[in-house]
């Protein structure tokens, strides 16, 4: 926090309740002129206006809030200051991952003398819930997504047999895989998992890294940067990003200009190394370098041709980042059985 905004949250609270201690003195002084109880010479149908003061309890209540606020902010602190507890809701001005959790290791010892409240929050949360996660983590990724596919019509409340208490265990994994999923990932690939432009659909089968269980996990992990698409305008000009395109969108079995897909596809040769010779992807060559398939009708910028020549002339790039140090492994385990379970029908 600047040194303006520290100033100015200090000028504003602690003039707010310094404001409020003199109104209530002034409130509780006697500037009628008359005994307290007595009339102060009003009549209004009847009703006569008598000088009462404020009621003691109300007044004594008031001031005592006004006397907490200055203990709260004596022990919980007030803009940059931390307070006599050395209290902060969160590490701020982190910039990055090791930073954050630099930060974290060294305020949840109580030696520091500061207590930071997400992150014992965060403490308490992986003590109670890890050993859950090492649990579902035990199990393997197939082994949960299969059971989405398996109604529970046992009754829950009563004992259960070995293999019910499996079954609604991973049942319960996958929920939590889910939550998990719509907290970190749908940002990018929705709330449904369908994707958008340049995020990829998680629920068709198509797969530009793999789609088996390992291949997820790994996904997850370690994250993804495309080795990229780099832009073919400058090599083919723009007449031949316009026949690259027509060639591409013929691979899909539309309707083409056939002169220009028949121009493109002599030029195809430049896209065949991460594509392959027949637009297959890179997974179709045993490559999981993220080409993908050109011949499914299935695009992640877009498949019209305005967007096919867009990729063609610019290149394409796409990052994911690793998931392994923010969530840790068991819980990018939950999460990628839940992803692998999309696309299992």
């Amino acid at each position: 926090m600047s040194s303006f905004w520290n100033i100015w949250v200090w000028v504003l609270t602690l003039g707010s309740l310094v404001g409020c201690l003199i109104l209530l003195r002034w409130c509780l002084k006697n500037f009628a002129g008359v005994k307290e109880g007595e009339s102060m010479g009003h009549s209004f149908d009847g009703i006569e206006e008598l000088n009462n003061p404020l009621p003691s309890w109300w007044s004594t209540f008031f001031l005592l809030t006004i006397i907490w606020a200055f203990i709260y902010i004596a022990m919980y602190g007030l803009g940059s200051w931390s307070g006599l507890l050395g209290w902060k809701s969160s590490n701020q001005g982190i910039l990055n991952l090791a930073e954050s959790k630099a930060k974290t290791s060294k305020y949840l010892h109580k030696e520091s003398g500061i207590l930071v409240q997400y992150d014992r929050e965060v403490a308490q949360a992986d003590e109670k819930y890890g050993p859950i996660f090492k649990a579902y983590a035990a199990r393997s990724i197939e082994d949960l997504a299969s059971a989405k596919k398996v109604d529970i019509d046992f009754d829950t409340k009563g004992e259960l047999t070995e293999q019910q208490s499996a079954l609604l265990q991973a049942k319960e994994a996958l929920k939590v895989g889910q939550r998990l999923f719509i907290q970190n990932c749908a940002q990018c690939h929705g709330s449904d998992a369908r994707g958008t432009t340049g995020f990829p659909d998680l629920t068709d089968d198509d797969w530009l890294y793999g789609g088996s269980p390992e291949a997820i996990k790994e996904t997850l992990l370690e994250g993804r940067k495309a080795n990229g698409m780099m832009a073919w305008e400058g090599a083919l000009g723009e007449q031949g990003v316009k026949e690259v395109a027509a060639y591409v969108i013929s691979l899909s079995g539309r309707s083409v200009n056939p002169d220009l897909a028949k121009a493109g596809k002599t030029k195809f040769g430049m896209c065949a190394g991460c594509h392959g010779p027949d637009g297959q992807g890179s997974l179709a060559l045993g490559l999981p370098m993220g080409a993908p398939n050109l011949s499914d009708n299935i695009w992640l910028y877009g498949g019209t041709q305005r967007a096919i020549e867009a990729s063609v002339r610019n290149g394409r790039a796409g990052v994911m980042p690793p998931w392994k140090d923010i969530l840790g492994e068991d819980k990018v385990h939950v999460i990628s059985a839940y992803v692998y379970s999309l696309s299992q029908n």
